[in-house]
C-alpha cells in the first residue's frame, strides 16, 4: 500500500484521533477528571502525556524512574511511582524530587524496613515524600494483606520522619473474566478486605484513607465506586486482548503493527518480519497478533525476527506484501519499539518517540 511505502517494517502505527477519543472516553467514564490517575506504562511517550494533560488529567501513575522523569519533564503535577523503590532507585527517586520541584512525587511501599530506608534517604536530604501502602487483594504479586500487619505499616509511616502517609494502593489485575458481572462480583468480593482494613484504621482513630484502585480490566467497575481513584493504563491505546476481555468498555485499538511478507517458505506458508523483538510474545502463539483483513491467518511458529503463518494452499500473498495487525498485548509491544509512526488522514505525519522505553533518561 502506498501509504506505507516509506515506512520500514516492523513498525507501530498510531492513529491520534483514536487516541484522543480513548482519552475522552476515560474521562467520560470517570465522570470527574480528578478521579483519574492513568498509568503511562502503555504509551511511555511525551506525546501521550501531553494529550492527557490537555484533556485536564493532572494525576498519573508509572512503573519506572524513567517514566516518572518523563512525566515530570512534561509538567505533570502529580506522579505516583507504582513500584516500591529499593536499592539505588531510592536515590534516583530523590534526585527526581530535587530536580522537578513543580511535580509532587509519591511511591508505594509494602515493607516496614524498606519504608525506613526511603525515609532515612529523604530525611537526610531534608525532604519528604508521600508513600501509599501497597495492598494485596489477590493479585499476589506485591503488597501486604489488608490486615493488622498492614495497619502496623501504616502506623509506622505516620510516626516516621521523611515520609508521609498518602493512602492505599490496590491493584487487582487478576480479575480478567470476560463476563462483566462475574468480574464485577470478584472485584467487589476481593475489595471487602480493604474495607476491613479501613475499619481497623478508623478504630485506631485514623482518617479514612485515599484509595487508588485497579487497572484496565477493572476500570469499568471502580468508576462506579465513588470512594476511589481509578488507574486505567492500556485504555489510551487499547489492544486485541482487552477488546475480548472487556467488551463493556468502549475503547478502540489506536495502534496497529505494520509487517511485510519476507518469504514463502513452503506450500501454504508465509513468513513475515514480526518476531519476538517486535510484538509481545509472553502469550501462547495464537495470542500475539491478529490480522483483521486476513482473519484466517494462523500463526505456526515465531522466532526473534520471523513469524510463520499458515495462509492456506490457495493464498495469493507475494514477497513484499504488507499486512496490518493488532497486537494482542500492546504494553510490552510498545516497549520493543523506539517510535510510533503517526498516521493521520491516510498519511504518515510524524514520529512519536517512545522516550520511556529506556530504563534511564537522565536520572
Amino acid at each position: 500500500m502506498e501509504i506505507y511505502s516509506q515506512i520500514d517494517s516492523p513498525a507501530l502505527l498510531v492513529n491520534p484521533a483514536i487516541v484522543s477519543a480513548n482519552i475522552a472516553e476515560m474521562v467520560r467514564m470517570a465522570g470527574n477528571v480528578q478521579r483519574l490517575r492513568p498509568h503511562i506504562k502503555t504509551h511511555k511517550s511525551a506525546v501521550g502525556i501531553r494529550m492527557m494533560l490537555k484533556a485536564g488529567i493532572t494525576k498519573f501513575k508509572c512503573a519506572t524512574i524513567a517514566e516518572a522523569e518523563l512525566l515530570a519533564a512534561n509538567h505533570a503535577p502529580d506522579v505516583l511511582l507504582a513500584h516500591q523503590p529499593v536499592g539505588p532507585k531510592i536515590k534516583r527517586l530523590l534526585a527526581l524530587v530535587e530536580a522537578f520541584p513543580g511535580t509532587e512525587f509519591s511511591c508505594i511501599v509494602d515493607d516496614i524496613d524498606n519504608a525506613s530506608k526511603i525515609a532515612e534517604t529523604f530525611q537526610a536530604a531534608l525532604r519528604k515524600i508521600r508513600v501509599f501502602a501497597d495492598i494485596n487483594v489477590g493479585m499476589n504479586r506485591t503488597g501486604m494483606s489488608p490486615d493488622e500487619k498492614a495497619l502496623e505499616l501504616i502506623m509506622q509511616i505516620g510516626r516516621t520522619s521523611g515520609i508521609l502517609f498518602g493512602g492505599l494502593h490496590v491493584y487487582d489485575g487478576q480479575h480478567r473474566h470476560p463476563d462483566f458481572n462475574t468480574r464485577e462480583k470478584a472485584c467487589d468480593l476481593a475489595f471487602e478486605a480493604v474495607y476491613t482494613l479501613i475499619g481497623l484504621m478508623q478504630a485506631a482513630r485514623m482518617e479514612k484513607p485515599h484509595i487508588i484502585a485497579g487497572g484496565s480490566p477493572t476500570f469499568s467497575i471502580h468508576v462506579n465506586r465513588p470512594d476511589r481513584e481509578c488507574s486505567p493504563g492500556t485504555n489510551i491505546f487499547w489492544d486485541y486482548g482487552y477488546s475480548q476481555i472487556c467488551q463493556e468498555q468502549n475503547f478502540t485499538p489506536a495502534v496497529s503493527i505494520l509487517t511485510r511478507v519476507i518469504s514463502l517458505p513452503s506450500t501454504g506458508r508465509i513468513c513475515v518480519d514480526l518476531g519476538h523483538k517486535a510484538v509481545a510474545a509472553e502469550n501462547e502463539i495464537s495470542k500475539r497478533v491478529v490480522f483483521p483483513d486476513y482473519p484466517d491467518l494462523k500463526a505456526v511458529s515465531q522466532s526473534e525476527e520471523h513469524l510463520v503463518l499458515d495462509a492456506g494452499p490457495d493464498h495469493t500473498f507475494k514477497v513484499g506484501d504488507t499486512l496490518i495487525g493488532i497486537p494482542y498485548h500492546i504494553c510490552p509491544t510498545v516497549a520493543l519499539h523506539e517510535s510510533l509512526f503517526e498516521i493521520k488522514d491516510g498519511k504518515f505525519t510524524c514520529l512519536w518517540p517512545i522516550e520511556a522505553r529506556k530504563r534511564r533518561i537522565n536520572y
